[in-house]
């Protein structure tokens, strides 16, 4: 073990630390030194999601110590840089262990500090924190959550006054001041004068924005019916209310899993992106006769949706297909409105699909593209406020924004635009995956594919980064037959063409990220997780479909192409 691993580790076995910690860093020594390394051989930093981690003593866990430090560092920054009188941040949990306890831990903090603390009584989605950072006109928000990580992760993140997650270079100020916080400075004994417990009125007034921005027709919505599952999570507070709202009359609830349950424990992963999440649901939707599934993560940002095939199957939506039909909804119902002036635009991400640029060009709507992470799409609407519009935007894994009233990923607001899509195409002898194939007949037929490595601990994260050195140092030539044309490394900011032998310089921030493209059309992109130990990678192909029919048989074609392209990579 490094020696310094060790030294920090024993500084945690004496004050400032209390005897609990101090017992179990001890222990830690005397008996576990492989997790003792684990535990203290970096700090922990943050990511795209924020910060994250296992829960436990060490300065790379969750615990009392490192998110008081955060929010010693937080709570110096707001004081220096903020000019209002009385100074607040907002504060929110998910259903996770410890999350209410570190709530009032980081509450304590600010107060400690003279800063007010809008504290959520209960837990609550992720997106009302976003949305009561505006509604109550804080300098900052927090939310204590680890989104669909394991049960025995917590985590901790920052949002500014707008509403959106820190970016930089504001990120890297806050970080400095962390930085600078020793933990015998952190101060802990609140002034609990300045705590006040929100929870209703944020509700009502969340939902009212909530329907506004997922609704449109006044048509019956009692046409579709809906399956929600919260997979134990916080979602069960607010989207059966959302929908009652909404109109939505023929909705129902996963019972099993709809009690808030910290072990998750009827799935293997709280991830709605995982097929698995969906086995009690699908046998419900069966039972029941649903159109449409609508599942979210334990902290309630992200939506899955599943919907039914002509043939009746239910059929599991990714989130590039997810996103594509509400981009596409959502700028066909501006235009009805008469709202799309020429200055609106929609978001996404590098590792999303394409399918959206062909959408938003025959729209005439502008699509931007930024990283990984909806605090992107966010600097995209604070950048443009006063000159642009936002519509909506996504990302592939599974986060939708509809309009600028949240500033993250709402998968309240997205699944009632999913069942407002499912409604109106039923109401015109259509369904939800019909529109979605029609997409496909007009920007032909995208596939998309995921592969996530996990390489946990210290050995599987230098075997991430030398994954990324080699492939950086040897990047492939082809894949599938089909030559590399394109090679864009976020890293360095440089795009290579590669037919031409010219380079260009990438306009967005620096990120550890590379993107093949090839000849015939085929994406496949590469990148770290910025929340868990993984690297994760990205497949996206398309091609025409001729006829609606053919849907079926030209998706095998993809998978195989898919296939074929993860056999290039050993995958």
């Amino acid at each position: 073990m490094n020696n310094d691993t060790l030294q920090k580790a024993k500084a945690w076995t004496k004050a400032p630390f209390d005897p609990a910690t101090q017992k179990e860093v001890r222990d830690m020594i005397a008996n576990n030194p492989e997790k003792l390394e684990d535990s203290f051989y970096k700090n922990l930093e943050f990511g795209t999601g924020g910060m994250r981690g296992i829960m436990g003593a060490g300065t790379n866990r969750i615990n009392k110590y490192t998110l008081g430090r955060n929010t010693q560092g937080l709570a110096n920054y707001i004081n220096r840089v903020s000019d209002k009188k009385e100074k607040s941040v907002a504060i929110n949990y998910d259903v996770r262990h410890n999350s209410k306890e570190f709530a009032k831990l980081v509450a304590d903090v600010l107060t400690a500090n003279g800063i007010k603390a809008y504290l959520f009584s209960e837990f609550r989605p992720t997106p009302e924190l976003s949305f009561a950072v505006r509604y109550l006109g804080t300098d900052a928000g927090i939310v204590l959550t680890a989104s669909h990580n394991p049960p025995e992760y917590n985590g901790y993140k920052v949002y500014w006054s707008d509403g959106a997650q820190i970016v930089p270079p504001q990120d890297l100020e806050i970080v400095a001041e962390i930085n600078k916080v020793k933990f015998d400075e952190i101060k802990f004994t609140p002034d609990e004068s300045l705590i006040t417990y929100v929870g209703k009125e944020l509700d009502d007034a969340f939902l009212k924005a909530s329907v506004a921005h997922g609704t449109f027709d006044a048509h019956d919505r009692s046409n579709v019916k809906i399956l929600f599952t919260s997979l134990h999570g916080t979602s069960i507070k607010l989207m059966p209310e959302a929908m009652k709202r909404a109109g939505f009359s023929d909705f129902h609830i996963v019972k099993e899993q709809m009690n808030p349950d910290p072990e998750f424990s009827t799935v293997k992963s709280p991830n709605p992106e995982e097929p698995e999440a969906f086995t009690i649901a699908l046998k419900e939707a069966d039972k029941i006769k649903a159109d449409l599934i609508l599942a979210t993560d334990p902290d309630s940002d992200r939506i899955a949706v599943a919907v039914r095939e002509p043939d009746g199957k239910m059929r599991l939506l990714n989130g590039n297909q997810t996103m594509a039909m509400m981009d596409a909804f959502l700028i066909k119902k501006w235009r009805e409105q008469g709202k799309l002036k020429g200055r609106e635009f929609i978001g996404s991400t590098i590792v999303s699909t394409d399918m959206v640029k062909k959408i938003g060009a025959a729209e005439k709507v502008e699509v931007k593209v930024g990283l990984t992470g909806f605090k992107w799409i966010a600097k995209m609407i604070r950048e443009a406020e006063g000159k642009q519009e936002f519509i909506g935007g996504g990302e592939e894994s599974f986060g939708y924004m509809v309009g600028d009233f949240v500033r993250d990923k709402d998968a309240i607001t997205s699944g009632l635009l999913a069942a407002e899509i499912t409604s109106e195409a039923q109401s015109n002898n259509s369904s939800f995956f019909e529109e979605l194939l029609k997409l496909y007949l007009e920007h032909d037929f995208y596939k998309e594919a995921l592969v996530s490595l996990v390489k946990k601990g210290i050995e599987g994260q230098e075997l991430i980064k030398k994954m990324m050195f080699e492939f950086r140092e040897n990047p492939p030539q082809s894949f599938d037959g089909s030559p590399v044309v394109r090679i864009e490394d976020y890293k360095t900011s440089i795009a290579k063409n590669i037919p031409k032998a010219i380079e260009e310089t990438l306009d967005v921030e620096p990120s550890n990220v590379l993107i093949f493209y090839t000849e015939d059309g085929s994406k496949i992109a590469m990148r770290p997780s910025g929340t868990e130990p993984k690297i994760k990678f990205y497949f996206s192909v398309h091609q025409p479909l001729d006829e609606l029919k053919n849907y079926k048989a030209v998706e095998k074609e993809l998978d195989a192409k898919i296939n074929r392209i993860k056999k290039d990579l050993s995958l």
